[in-house]
């Protein structure tokens, strides 16, 4: 799997429009922390659905479009940070140490078998 960098608005109304679920990690490359969840998420992340988006939002960077992450998705800025994305709506908001592959998972599983 591969992350898409998020560097545009344009990308970030695309994820809001897009049909079906879509993942954000916000990551600070400053911070250890940071690098360190980051890196625990991608040696589980070949268990996600192989067709979910995932992008990356470095925020030394990119921090304006951080901030319309919290404004177009309703969540509070925080650093690292998972979202999970379904049809626009953020269904999973996690930070730090709660972030994990597992909790994406089981978000998508519960959501999957609610429609069933």
């Amino acid at each position: 799997m591969n992350w898409t960098s998020l560097e545009s608005a344009e990308q970030i109304n695309d994820i809001n429009h897009h049909q079906g679920y879509s993942l954000i990690f916000k990551h600070s490359t400053r911070c250890s922390i940071s690098m360190m969840v980051k890196k625990r998420f991608e040696l589980d992340w070949d268990k996600l659905p192989g067709d979910l988006p995932l992008y990356f939002l470095d925020l030394i960077k990119h921090r304006e479009l951080s901030n319309q992450i919290a404004d177009d998705f309703n969540v509070y800025h925080e650093s690292p940070q998972l979202l999970l994305i379904k049809d626009g709506e953020c269904i999973l908001d996690l930070s730090h140490g709660q972030i994990s592959v597992e909790e994406a998972l089981s978000v998508i599983s519960d959501q999957r078998t609610a429609v069933s």
